[in-house]
């Protein structure tokens, strides 16, 4: 009775269009891409358009005491925006309009739902540039980018997603509208709230509008590929590059793994005898030849079994997208590995500073060696975050408790060599524990009380993060 009346509520504020009931939509919201993390069946699918209609859908969930789990596109990899049983979700895939683009202020104002590659392309035509890019770049929405702080391949340079968030507009659990930043170049009143919503995965508020910084769209950059004979090498050679004070645009590791992945899924005439690939690449005009040949001197110093330049942006552009196939191809690789649907994926994201890398990498090496799964390693080399992807069989007990042993081993190493528990994917429900160590008693304290003052009855993703 009180579900068709909660039902009742949102057809009358949203229309019976945006309200969705039917199973297999429900059964299609439950969870994002983070494997082996519980989700719950949701009560609602609902689609509002406008900031109003956020409200209404926010203030409907308190008068009947139900959840809000908010979505986007559901690309997220540690269970963030996964449902809880009898929840109403909120998606905002439908708030995709770009509001404003300002190439005097060098700003954009968008509703959450917009993809990321659609603001990319709307501001190069004003020859401007967003950089945050996440792998998922082509399906997230900036609201799901901002709601977990995303990062990218060109955060080494340009750093992630809080770095351009200027504004934003924000329901609360209350269902009042807060405007949180600025449109200006500087501004400093007050408490930064708009930092204190970016990276809080939707437990404090719906963002219904982001207004975002841009750049003018830098100069085409050139790209260069090494090769090495261990990921310790690579590891080694990117704590040079940093040691010697070089800023590429682009800095990535692919271990053989997931080069041999790659190559199965899109072949494209990778070096799959590497063990590991380093992608490099400068973008800094006229200088770039220049410093891609320090890049490129670094790499051989160190220990490089080959170093060669893309030859044109074609190829530059394959490259690029190689990597950007990591994360389909590895999911194929698990498909392969245990057949029958059973091939499971956890991804983890831990970021060390740069100096630790080669450390990480060897006991991310240790450990798949110790706990028997594999064990592919990529990742952001150049700001020190990687991502140790874990290769379970769902249907083996033993090999899923295998792999959340090397998942917790990973996590502990990080936080051990001074690093965080996530660099970009977020916390979600896969980190919640370890969110708790790496802040302490006193953080948690901290993190719980700005939850309850925002959203005292617990009504806003429950369960995630803390």
């Amino acid at each position: 009775m009180a579900a068709t009346a909660l039902l009742d509520d949102l057809r009358a504020a949203l229309g019976d269009h945006a309200v969705l009931t039917d199973p297999d939509l429900l059964l299609m919201h439950q969870r994002d891409e983070a494997d082996l993390c519980a989700a719950g069946l949701p009560l609602v699918v609902t689609r509002p358009r406008d900031t109003g209609q956020v409200v209404a859908v926010v203030q409907a969930a308190a008068r009947h005491g139900v959840p809000v789990v908010p979505q986007g596109a559901r690309t997220g990899l540690a269970g963030a925006a996964n449902a809880v049983d009898g929840a109403v979700v909120l998606s905002t895939v439908a708030m995709n309009e770009i509001r404003e683009i300002d190439p005097v202020s060098r700003i954009a104002v968008v509703q959450p739902g917009v993809v990321n590659a659609a603001l990319a392309g709307a501001v190069a035509k004003q020859g401007l540039w967003y950089p945050p890019d996440p792998g998922s770049w082509e399906s997230s929405t900036i609201g799901g980018n901002v709601a977990t702080n995303a990062g990218g391949m060109c955060c080494v340079k340009y750093g992630v997603t809080t770095e351009y968030v200027l504004g934003l507009e924000v329901v609360l659990a209350s269902g009042e509208v807060l405007r949180t930043g600025r449109r200006t170049a500087k501004g400093v009143a007050g408490y930064d709230l708009t930092r204190l919503f970016v990276g809080s995965e939707g437990t404090l508020g719906v963002i219904t509008e982001v207004t975002v910084a841009l750049r003018p769209a830098p100069a085409d950059s050139l790209t260069l590929v090494a090769v090495f004979p261990s990921v310790a090498t690579a590891g080694a050679a990117v704590a040079e590059i940093a040691a010697r004070g070089l800023t590429p645009s682009l800095l990535e590791l692919l271990d053989q793994t997931h080069l041999r992945a790659i190559e199965a899924y899109q072949p494209m005439g990778l070096r799959t005898d590497a063990q590991a690939l380093l992608l490099a690449a400068a973008d800094t005009g006229t200088r770039a030849a220049d410093d891609l040949a320090v890049l490129a001197e670094v790499c051989e110093a160190v220990g490089a079994d080959e170093v060669y330049a893309a030859t044109d942006a074609v190829e530059a552009a394959a490259l690029l997208q190689a990597r950007r196939l990591a994360h389909p191809a590895m999911e194929k690789f698990a498909a392969d590995t245990y057949p029958g649907g059973n091939g499971g994926l956890v991804i983890d994201d831990v970021a060390v500073p740069r100096g630790a890398l080669a450390a990480l990498l060897d006991g991310v090496a240790r450990i798949a060696a110790e706990c028997e799964v594999p064990i592919g390693v990529v990742g952001h080399a150049g700001d020190g975050n990687m991502h140790p992807n874990i290769v379970v069989d769902r249907a083996d007990p033993g090999s899923v408790a295998r792999g959340r042993r090397a998942f917790d081993e990973i996590m502990r190493l990080g936080l051990d060599l001074g690093g965080t528990c996530t660099g970009e994917h977020g916390v979600g429900l896969l980190k919640r524990d370890w969110l708790a160590q790496e802040v302490g008693p006193v953080g948690v304290r901290v993190h719980q009380a700005i939850k309850s003052a925002l959203d005292p009855a617990g009504l806003l993703n429950p369960g995630k993060v803390l």
